[in-house]
């Protein structure tokens, strides 16, 4: 593979503590993680004031929080938590789960 191109499923990384974030790719502009839950783990619910996020569900099925709506996020779907909106993520499932994470700009690195 070349610096451009990820095996996402040999990039995922699970631990018994807590969920994992993988990054696959990051500059001023976005960032780019996997995200790797075991059953039972969740990220918070959590709001970015400026950046827009978009969770895709790779393998296993969470549940994705966006605002007041919360629905099962199946391999293959995406959900988008535009800036200001609260969203979460919670592998409610018996099985793990990997999920893409984008975001951007990117919260840290962003030039203003």
């Amino acid at each position: 593979m070349s610096e451009y191109v990820f095996d996402t499923k040999a990039a995922a990384k699970f631990s018994d503590e807590k969920y994992q974030k993988v990054n696959l790719y990051e500059s001023h502009r976005l960032f780019c993680d996997v995200y790797c839950l075991l059953p039972g783990q969740s990220q918070r619910a959590h709001v970015h004031n400026d950046e827009d996020k978009i969770y895709h569900a790779l393998t296993g099925t969470c549940d994705v929080q966006i605002g007041d709506v919360t629905q099962p996020l199946p391999p293959g779907h995406t959900a988008i938590a535009p800036a200001g909106v609260e969203h979460a993520i919670t592998n409610n499932s018996n099985e793990p789960a990997t999920v893409l994470a984008v975001m951007a700009p990117h919260p840290r690195l962003r030039k203003d």
